[in-house]
């Protein structure tokens, strides 16, 4: 009965180990927490005049100066474009989470699209960012794409609110 009992415990403290952030992961989760300014975005890796199509939404003119806001206690965010003439604006609404580093790539924000009510409307599809750098007052994020076979590296600009 004893043996059946550090078993059965043993097996629930690795279910429990397994499904818990790691500390590094929980930090950044409590530095993305709040309101941040998309300031700018720009390319890397390349040369020549880009425009592009960020996360099948809009062109990277609009986000420019988007306000986006991350709440850390139920993983939901959004961001806010403003209204132009070249971009339809409006709050966009998201699930996001820190994905742990591995030998292929840095830590990653990554979120996928949802509506008002908390439900999926991505069909499942999202996206990863690279976590460049990340503090109490700025953070850049990258992503890499491919133009024509070659590499460009996407990079976003915050700064804290």
């Amino acid at each position: 009965m004893v043996r059946k009992s550090l078993i059965f415990m043993a097996l629930a403290g690795l279910i429990f180990s397994s499904c818990s952030v790691s500390k590094s992961a929980r930090t950044q989760r409590n530095l993305f927490s709040g309101s941040w300014t998309l300031d700018n975005i720009s390319y890397e890796n390349n040369t020549g005049n880009f425009k592009s199509v960020i996360f099948n939404d809009a062109e990277d003119i609009c986000f420019e100066g988007s306000d986006w806001f991350f709440r850390d206690n139920n993983s939901t965010g959004r961001y806010t474009i403003s209204q132009s003439s070249l971009c339809q604006g409006g709050d966009r609404f998201f699930r996001w989470s820190v994905v742990e580093p591995s030998q292929n790539y840095s830590s990653q924000l990554q979120f996928k699209f949802i509506d008002d009510k908390r439900k999926d409307i991505s069909g499942g599809v999202g996206y990863r960012l690279n976590i460049a750098s990340l503090s109490e007052q700025a953070m850049v994020l990258k992503s890499n794409v491919s133009v024509e076979g070659e590499l460009v590296t996407i990079v976003y600009e915050f700064s804290k609110k």
